[in-house]
């Protein structure tokens, strides 16, 4: 195949780490032409020299000034700042594939527009398709961009779908580690602390997908991203606990067969499908060790204790700008939660006075916008009748 080049944003984070060894493990395939990250330039410079990046951009306007001073990039270096600059940094004519990484929503508007230059999605942002899932997918249609989805759940769904007809899948099935209070009394999730939520048992991920993974707020986006990347509708869609994380997704066809993709817990692996995809190069990462005894537990999620999962879902199926409001709400409360202003158990009854106090509306972009900006007002103030 030919060489493909990147624009990696949301260089910094654990999905940027990942990324950068797939790309250092096969530099006849892939190259970067572009990172991009919110302040923390510094962990940019490395990455920047070893892969000969020519362009760089941090959202913080002030951070791209300290980098611009630094004089730790090399010589020629361009240093872009804010939204344009990110999106700059998406789009240059050489680009064929965008990694959307950044967490939250300021990936949004780069991403819809490197979609309009036709370039080709690596999607790892959630919240681009929760936010404006029906903008993206049918902006994506019209300029025939390709959405390939990163997260490991949705990027094992879109191998298991290879070659599938719509009318042979019944069900799409994401599993969740359950994170790592799965067996932990529910009467003393109220004492959870930030430093014990960030203690996950399988994945190495930044601090707010963590703590997301706890709540299982994550599998709800999940679920979600899931409608719009498959067109599948939200009572076609399931969640099973799996607490190894070697089986990533389950397809049921029409027959009521089960078919699942396993891989170890390592991003490297869907990274490397939706950057390579159809190659398979044998991937820079752990493979799984059939000569040990490998257990594969499958359980259904408890409602009491991940309420956040039914929040979603009932987001998910009201449809319109309720998903921008869930996601919205769940980002104040999960940054109060780690400041620790707010319970862990108080993270889902933020998100559900939010969500009772929000309508559905429109699903256009700007309904969402709109919803996301006045969820964030709630939840700030639900926070602060709640914070202890």
């Amino acid at each position: 195949m030919a060489q493909r080049t990147l624009a990696l944003l949301g260089a910094s984070g654990s999905i940027g780490g990942s990324t950068l060894a797939v790309v250092a493990a096969h530099p006849d395939r892939l190259r970067i032409a572009s990172l991009g990250a919110r302040a923390n330039w510094r962990s940019l410079i490395a990455a920047a020299r070893a892969h000969r990046v020519g362009v760089v951009a941090l959202a913080d306007p002030k951070a791209a000034a300290e980098a611009r001073a630094s004089g730790e990039f090399a010589p020629g270096t361009r240093i872009l700042e804010g939204e344009a600059g990110m999106t700059e940094a998406a789009c240059l004519p050489e680009v064929d594939v965008v990694v959307s990484a950044i967490v939250g929503t300021g990936g949004l508007r780069p991403t819809l527009a490197a979609i309009r230059a036709g370039k080709a999605i690596a999607l790892a942002s959630k919240e681009i398709l929760v936010l404006a899932g029906a903008a993206v997918t049918a902006e994506a249609r019209a300029r025939g961009a390709a959405l390939l989805p990163v997260d490991s759940e949705h990027n094992a769904l879109h191998q298991l779908l290879r070659g599938k007809a719509p009318a042979e899948i019944a069900r799409l099935i994401l599993t969740a580690s359950g994170g790592p209070f799965r067996t932990r009394p529910l009467d003393s999730l109220a004492d959870v602390a930030p430093e014990d939520a960030l203690r996950h048992p399988n994945w190495s991920m930044g601090p707010k997908i963590t703590v997301d993974s706890a709540t299982m707020a994550n599998k709800g986006l999940e679920l979600i991203e899931a409608r719009w990347l498959f067109g599948m509708p939200p009572e076609r869609l399931g969640v099973v606990i799996h607490p190894q994380s070697v089986i990533h997704a389950l397809v049921e066809l029409t027959d009521g067969t089960l078919q699942a993709q396993m891989s170890p817990p390592s991003m490297a692996y869907p990274i490397q499908d939706a950057l390579l995809h159809p190659d398979r190069p044998p991937c820079p990462a752990p493979r799984l060790d059939l000569t040990q005894t490998l257990g594969l537990e499958l359980l259904p999620p408890d409602s009491a204790r991940y309420p956040l999962l039914g929040l979603a879902l009932d987001a998910a199926r009201a449809g319109g700008a309720l998903p921008a409001a869930f996601n919205a709400a769940n980002e104040v409360a999960v940054a109060a939660f780690l400041g620790r202003r707010l319970r862990f158990t108080d993270i889902a009854r933020v998100v559900e006075r939010v969500l009772a106090s929000s309508a559905a509306g429109d699903d256009t972009l700007d309904a969402a916008l709109a919803a996301d900006a006045e969820a964030r007002r709630k939840a700030k103030e639900a926070v602060g009748s709640l914070a202890r």
